[in-house]
């Protein structure tokens, strides 16, 4: 017998927090949020975004999705969704400032108003978070500020702790320390390998994302604070 299947527990693994949620009211905004995602690999937390909107959970719309690898999957996602992709390529830049710079440009092009980082495998220097400023999110797979940084899933398992999650926030300068939004919890098995203990977490961020968006577009006017 499996450690999951000697452990009986209910269906939906899991703790999200805030728990006082409500259904998302009827906007009295005129326009959907305008939303520029920024995504490095898979693109399945983009992917969540644009179906909460096709499916009216979420009033808002990608402007577009600017990636940073080619081989990125993602691109194919919002080509999926006939959303508009960016390529543009760290490597093709001599410092992280002008890069972000690029990036700030192409975003502003797009018209986009909020940004979200899903899968942004890049540390954003001044440049990018002024340009923003309370008005980008990241997603990150591990309940901060527990194991910030890259390798977030290992990190948990390296260091025997029986639960992590994901967690949105307010980006930054400090690498995944922003202020809290939203987290959910995800248990760890003793037979979990990183791989399916991502694979789990990955079902929490797809929940709490949305949750998070649903949130700024309700309070868009809010100043993040702690």
């Amino acid at each position: 017998m499996s450690s999951k299947e000697s452990v009986a527990e209910p269906a939906q693994a899991s703790l999200i927090s805030p728990l006082n949620l409500e259904p998302p009211a009827p906007m009295d905004r005129a326009l959907p949020l305008k939303l520029g995602v920024l995504a490095s690999g898979s693109g399945t937390n983009f992917e969540a975004i644009a179906r909460a909107i096709a499916q009216h959970r979420l009033h808002a719309q990608i402007q577009g999705l600017i990636y940073n690898n080619p081989g990125a999957k993602a691109a194919q996602r919002a080509q999926d969704w006939n959303i508009p992709t960016r390529l543009i390529n760290h490597r093709h830049y001599a410092n992280r400032e002008t890069f972000d710079q690029v990036v700030v440009e192409t975003l502003r092009d797009l018209e986009v108003e909020w940004v979200v980082m899903a899968g942004w495998m890049r540390r954003a220097t001044p440049v990018l978070v002024d340009a923003f400023a309370g008005r980008m999110l990241n997603i990150h797979p591990s309940l901060l500020p527990s194991f910030p940084g890259i390798r977030a899933v290992e990190q948990a398992l390296a260091y025997g702790v029986k639960i992590t999650g994901c967690t949105v926030h307010w980006v930054s300068l400090d690498v995944d320390s922003g202020p809290i939004l939203i987290q959910a919890a995800v248990p760890i098995y003793p037979d979990d390998t990183a791989d399916s203990l991502h694979q789990r977490i990955q079902v929490q961020e797809h929940r709490i994302i949305v949750k998070a968006l649903t949130l700024v577009a309700q309070h868009h006017n809010a100043v993040p604070c702690r």
